[in-house]
C-alpha cells in the first residue's frame, strides 16, 4: 500500500503524488510515516520533508506548518515550500552563508527582534541548501 501525499501552500499545490514513505520535520522531531501509520495532527518547523515515491528520495523545503495524517493520506499544509530538485545549490549555500552572518550580527546587536528575524531566516536558508542536496553538520 502507498501513502497519498499533497503538499499544499497558500497558493499552489508543491506535490500531488503517492509515496511510499514521508519524513516529516515536525516540532518534536523527524517523523516518519508509512502506510498505515495511525491519525496524526503535527506541527511542522521549517525544515525538509523527504518523500519516496519509489526507490529515490526527493527533497522538499518547508517554511513551516501542519500534517495530517489520516487513512493514508497525508495533507501537509505550509507557509511555503519549494522542491530541492529546483533550488540551485551553489546559491542557497551562499544564501544560508549570508545568513548565518546576518544571524551571527544580530546576535551582537542585543535588539531581540533582529535576533529572532535572523534566526528564521537562517532557518529557511538552512532548509533551502539542506533540500538542495547540502550538507550541513549539526
Amino acid at each position: 500500500m502507498t501513502l497519498s501525499v499533497r503538499i499544499i501552500t497558500p497558493d499552489k499545490i508543491v506535490w500531488d503524488d503517492e509515496a511510499e514513505e514521508i519524513i516529516l520535520p515536525s516540532t518534536t522531531g523527524q517523523l516518519g510515516i508509512l502506510s498505515g501509520h495511525a491519525p496524526l495532527l503535527t506541527a511542522l518547523n521549517i525544515g525538509v520533508v523527504r518523500v519516496r515515491p519509489g526507490k529515490d528520495w526527493q527533497t522538499i523545503a518547508v517554511m513551516g506548518g501542519f500534517a495530517e495524517v489520516e487513512n493514508n493520506e497525508v495533507k501537509i499544509l505550509v507557509n511555503g515550500a519549494e522542491a530541492g530538485a529546483k533550488i540551485d545549490k551553489d546559491t542557497a549555500q551562499q544564501e544560508w552563508n549570508e545568513a548565518q552572518k546576518r544571524l551571527d550580527e544580530a546576535s551582537k546587536s542585543g535588539d531581540r527582534q533582529k535576533q529572532i528575524q535572523a534566526e528564521q531566516a537562517w532557518k529557511r536558508a538552512r532548509a533551502r541548501f539542506q533540500a538542495s542536496g547540502g550538507f550541513v553538520q549539526v
